[in-house]
């Protein structure tokens, strides 16, 4: 039986371990698609579960990674077969399920999409969920009737993942985008990216007023609690805010006086369970509508090797944009 390398996180008396270890099929959960994993990426949630920053991992040991793309080398499942290029994002993996930080995963074909006609798998890891939840939330705020000549739109977390796919997703749509980041010094990256204004998160991460001045349309916000709460004070009769993260906080300390007194909208986004055909729509988006010119600004590639330390890197809130793990 074939070895390959696996990141395994083991539970200890003191915390948790990571490391590269050898593992077989014989080492992989059931599922009725096995992939040869070519490409994954670093998320948030990765993040947090390399470092054991929050309780992310619900099962001992655990091969986080909870995107991959790659190749199918067996297949039961009558959607899938030999030598198909296929997407993963969510369904647990990395959490519940072995996940993408290793050579192979098992995984029910289910969880499966095609990889979109278009794009790489690199491409599709460039994009990882981050980026899939950036285009659940624009499809939501659409789904909502809001267009780009209704007003401006806030993008929080803007230096991050989904902040960055978000602001290039929404700028080729015509919209005017306000990103909103702690990292001044990232205000040239962002308008690269398509971002007209670039403001401190400072002007929204403190205690909000039940109304505030309006300023936006809609808003895509991966940050929550005071964050959130301001975003929807400000935002104008009739907007929406799409909320998808919460990288301050998962609470929500506000009033109902946005919603009963302006008809604001919370429109709340989840990638990890999402019905797979608003997924294929999702990706069908993102494969017609991001900017290859635009996704290579916002994407770096690390090896195998360096996933750790880019997980304490995405943690600690230095990572730019969205990073490429080259697991193959």
């Amino acid at each position: 039986m074939s070895m390959f390398k696996a990141l395994v996180v083991r539970k200890t008396e003191t915390g948790q371990s990571v490391a590269v270890e050898q593992w077989t099929d014989a080492d992989l959960m059931e599922g009725d698609v096995t992939l040869r994993v070519s490409h994954s990426t670093v998320n948030y949630k990765d993040g947090l579960a390399l470092t054991g920053k929050a309780p992310v991992i619900r099962r001992w040991p655990m091969v986080p990674g909870i995107d991959a793309a790659g190749i199918v080398e067996t297949s039961s499942h009558p959607d899938f077969r030999f030598g198909d290029a296929v997407v993963l994002n969510g369904w647990g993996t990395g959490e519940t399920h072995l996940g993408a930080y290793a050579q192979k995963t098992r995984v029910k074909g289910d969880w499966l999409v095609p990889l979109p006609a278009g794009l790489t798998a690199a491409e599709a890891m460039a994009i990882g969920t981050a980026g899939y939840t950036a285009m659940l939330s624009v499809l939501a705020l659409e789904r909502h009737g809001l267009k780009p000549s209704d007003g401006p739109i806030v993008v929080t977390g803007a230096a991050g993942g989904v902040g960055s796919v978000a602001i290039a997703l929404l700028a080729a749509a015509g919209w005017h985008v306000i990103a909103s980041t702690g990292r001044g010094a990232e205000a040239d990256y962002l308008k690269a990216l398509g971002a007209a204004e670039v403001i401190d998160r400072a002007e929204l991460s403190g205690p909000a007023r039940p109304l505030a001045k309006e300023r936006w349309i809609a808003g895509v916000d991966s940050v929550g609690s005071h964050t959130l709460a301001n975003l929807l004070a400000m935002t104008r009769y009739g907007g929406a805010i799409a909320a998808c993260g919460l990288a301050q906080g998962m609470d929500l300390p506000s009033s109902v006086a946005p919603f009963i007194l302006r008809g604001v909208s919370l429109l709340g986004i989840d990638s990890v369970m999402c019905p797979k055909p608003r997924r294929l729509e999702a990706w069908a988006r993102l494969a017609r509508d991001l900017d290859k010119g635009r996704l290579a600004v916002l994407t770096s590639t690390i090896g195998f090797e360096a996933l750790p330390e880019t997980a304490a890197a995405i943690m600690a809130g230095t990572v730019r944009g969205r990073v490429v793990v080259a697991i193959g």
